[in-house]
């Protein structure tokens, strides 16, 4: 080991022991209202993957920084059989993705950037015998996604490669062509050309399995295959098409994957998700389901007699459908399907299969909270398990019969957790640091909206409470609009940071809303802001009437994404908040659209494309709402307008035209863009200053 390296653990000891020391005291630690300090310096804790003999768990923590370049990421192994402490197993600034164990639990695999790679790459670390990790691939792509193969001499992963190339010479000549190209530009034959926050280019995803060897030759799955081929191939809907989902059979002899083959339809029909099996050899993939539903989160049982996945209708005509847990006998029998929770209406957000069992557990958002629930392997009796009361089961993995995750709730950053029976935390990263910080618990409450729909709101309540104190109602509003309030410890949009000492934070699950069954969310379709608009203005009357503390007549609404659609409309169409903020809120629906990185689907949230008879199109639009100006209805609350210019969901154009607006309705606005900013704020100091602007533009209004 390095001598640099050697200082760095000598420092985590001691730092270790002198925190043991400190937990072990009945001091309790003075409690100050969080600072944005505290939230982004607070430790992020990853999901923990479970040893298949059940003994181990690794999981990686963020150490974060306000400048990227200082920040760490590194991995950490806890027993899961004591309470030994979790102990580092890495130390890199670049961080660990994709770990996968060994079938016999003495080594593990991930991707990470080393010692100048310019694209991730597969690693070993022997854990077994010590050692530092050993680099497996050089590729000009990088790997990623790795799984090793049942007897564990072979590692599955995947690549890309440019068109018409079939192997790494070929990857590797043609990466050098685009490098030496003296002009820049973006060419697209197939929508979308964007995705999130990137720009999508040639490059086409592929499977690849090599010797579990340093530096041994990598062979294509795909290459050749008609399948791969095809325009449309591509990973799941709903990502840049880039993430292959496989694993290997129970013999090894073949790979099942889940690809979708229209993805150049995206822009008119809605894409899917198929399964597909393609032995280990390379060749020409075999179809395995041929039908409208889309396929993914794919497990074996421990037996290897059946196949589970998580499955989605993607019923015509609908915005919505639930996502439900469905399983297939091995070897596959496509009529053998089951849906295992077609019975319960939720999603499943995640689930894991413990060996020697009949049951498969997995959570579901419900009101504000996620909990653990099982159904038997034959389907239909769900039930549910033991849980925290509270918060949120951020992630479940299982290896052998004992079951991992993650537990956060708003009062409580995320640690590692055991779900073998009563609950019990296996870590104690924040603990200590969120025990010095006032943060009040949420509280629930539903009220009956006038549509007649029961509509759950959480309430947080700001540092230092004062119950004879008249506090302003800031109400915060979601995104998605196919989302939900959790209970949950949050960076963007933290609620206690949020709240301060000064305000009262309402949150609203309106109409579209997930956690509350298949309709509430489908009930979005056709109306998509007036309806719910309605439903948050008559959830913070309900906060006014039942809470004496909150102050009716100084109110502000927020939101980013949906919630920035929202809030938009809010400011087009009401005028009893005496200030909103938006953030990354479109400004109009044709706009929208016509830029985002998705297309289809607004039509069917709509009823029909932007040149057809539905009405949505122009009552909906906020920007058609100018009018109410005139009117004494809308444009009187002073706006705050945040945008990342790097955003391809919701561009900045909306930002701009809103701005705009505003200014020419004489409107009180502000206009702030993050030049390095996609979708979300994840630099640490354009967070901190965002959350300044906001702090500031609400004392401004609120006084």
């Amino acid at each position: 080991m390095k001598p640099t390296r050697l200082f760095a653990v000598a420092v985590a000891l001691f730092a270790a022991a002198v925190f043991s020391r400190a937990a072990e005291t009945d001091v309790t630690p003075a409690k100050h209202a969080v600072t944005h300090e505290d939230v982004w310096l607070m430790k992020r804790v990853s999901a923990p993957v479970a040893s298949p003999d059940g003994k181990w768990a690794v999981f990686s923590i963020t150490d974060p920084a306000y400048d990227a370049k200082e920040q760490w990421s590194d991995l950490w192994l806890k027993s899961l059989s004591d309470d030994t402490p979790a102990r580092r197993l890495t130390y890199s600034k670049g961080g660990e993705a994709g770990v996968n164990w060994s079938p016999d639990s003495k080594r593990i695999v991930f991707s990470a950037k080393r010692d100048g790679d310019e694209a991730g790459q597969l690693y070993v670390l022997d854990l077994a015998n010590g050692g530092e990790a050993e680099r497996m691939t050089t590729l000009t792509l990088g790997a990623r996604q790795p799984k090793w193969s049942p007897d564990g001499q072979r590692l599955l992963f995947v690549s890309e490669v440019y068109p018409g190339d079939t192997d790494e010479a070929g990857v590797k000549k043609s990466a050098k062509e685009r490098k030496e190209r003296k002009y820049k530009a973006h060419t697209a034959e197939q929508f979308p050309i964007r995705f999130w926050n990137q720009w999508l280019d040639d490059k086409q995803v592929r499977l690849f399995v090599m010797d579990a060897k340093a530096g041994a030759p990598a062979r294509g799955l795909l290459a050749g295959s008609k399948l791969s081929e095809l325009p449309g191939f591509g990973g799941s809907p709903g990502d840049d098409g880039q993430a292959l989902e496989a694993e290997w059979t129970p013999d090894g002899a073949a790979v099942v994957f889940s690809a979708s083959i229209n993805r150049d339809t995206a822009a008119r029909a809605p894409v899917t998700a198929q399964l597909f099996l393609v032995p280990a050899v390379g060749g020409e993939p075999q179809r395995l389901t041929n039908d409208g539903a889309s396929y993914g989160s794919l497990t074996f049982s421990a037996d290897g007699k059946t196949l589970f996945c998580v499955t989605d209708p993607n019923t015509a005509g609908k915005v919505y459908d639930l996502s439900r847990l469905a399983s297939f006998p091995w070897p596959f029998v496509a009529a053998g399907r089951k849906v295992l929770t077609a019975l319960l209406d939720r999603s499943v957000s995640r689930y894991a299969v413990p060996a020697g069992g009949d049951r498969v557990y997995f959570t579901f958002e419900h009101a504000g909270i996620e909990q653990l629930h099982s159904v038997s392997i034959s389907g239909g009796d769900v039930r549910d398990e033991a849980s925290p009361a509270t918060g949120t089961i951020g992630s479940l993995s299982a290896g052998g019969n004992t079951l991992v995750g993650t537990w956060d709730s708003a009062v409580s950053p995320a640690e590692i957790y055991s779900f073998n029976g009563t609950p019990k935390r296996l870590t104690s990263i924040n603990v200590a640091k969120a025990a010095t910080l006032d943060l009040p618990a949420v509280e629930h409450f539903d009220f009956k909206a006038t549509d007649g729909r029961e509509i759950h709101n959480l309430i947080v309540r700001p540092a230092g409470f004062d119950p004879a104190k008249k506090y302003p109602l800031f109400m915060v509003i979601h995104g998605g609009a196919a989302n939900m309030w959790h209970d949950t410890f949050v960076l963007r949009w933290n609620y206690h940071l949020l709240a301060g000492s000064d305000y009262v934070l309402l949150l609203t699950d309106y109409k579209g809303s997930t956690g509350y069954g298949e309709e509430f969310a489908r009930s979005i379709q056709f109306d998509p802001l007036k309806g719910p608009a309605d439903e948050l203005n008559e959830a913070a009357d309900e906060a006014v009437k039942r809470y004496a503390f909150i102050d009716g007549t100084r109110m502000a609404a927020g939101g980013a994404s949906y919630g920035g659609h929202l809030a938009n409309w809010l400011q087009a169409t009401t005028t009893r908040y005496r200030c909103i903020i938006s953030h990354a809120g479109e400004a109009d629906l044709i706009q929208q659209w016509g830029t985002s990185d998705s297309i289809f689907g607004r039509e069917v949230n709509s009823g029909g494309p932007v040149w057809g008879d539905s009405p949505v199109w122009r009552e909906q639009s906020p920007l058609l709402q100018g009018g109410n100006h005139a009117k004494g209805t809308g444009f009187r609350s002073p706006i705050l307008i945040t945008v990342g210019e790097q955003d391809f969901r919701v561009p900045m154009n909306n930002a701009l035209t809103w701005f705009a607006l505003n200014q020419r309705l004489a409107v009180p606005s502000k206009l702030i863009v993050f030049p390095e900013a996609g979708h979300w704020i994840l630099r640490g100091e354009d967070s901190r200053h965002w959350y300044g602007e906001v702090r500031a533009w609400l004392a401004k209004w609120l006084k």
